[in-house]
């Protein structure tokens, strides 16, 4: 029953009536603690964590583009090319800690039980201060 209720949050959490976008916001942080939650149980589950990270790189682009003019009159534009630097975003395996994961998930479930009510309620006034048609 309580899966259903998150379910029915998140999906609420998607649309654009004056009701849903009060909703939306008045569990804003429940939601975020359940994406939180999952990570965790999914650490949990595998037995590691993914750890994004940015590698610089650097690559030829265009960047313009030069005229030649030939002996003969005709003109080529040739493009010229520059080195650009970007950044890649890569995730890499770290370990964990089962047993610190164990509580950091029980820490959630406790504040997600906590504020459980409380969205209840606002979810409750949303619907009282903006009923749907």
């Amino acid at each position: 029953m309580r899966k259903l209720s998150v379910l029915v949050l998140v999906a609420l959490a998607a649309c654009g009536t004056p009701q849903e976008q009060c909703i939306n916001r008045e569990t804003r942080e429940i939601r975020s603690l359940q994406r939180l939650l999952g990570e965790v149980e999914g650490n949990l589950a595998r037995g590691y964590a993914w750890e994004e990270y940015e590698v610089p790189m650097t690559r030829w682009e265009v960047c313009g583009h030069d005229r030649i003019t030939r002996r003969d009159g005709t003109v080529i534009e040739k493009p010229r090319m520059c080195l650009e630097d970007y950044t890649v975003t890569r995730q890499r395996q770290v370990a964990i800690d089962p047993a610190a994961e164990t509580r950091k998930a029980e820490g959630l479930r406790k504040k997600i039980k906590q504020l459980t009510p409380q969205a209840q309620a606002a979810i409750a006034a949303c619907k009282t201060q903006y009923p749907e048609e």
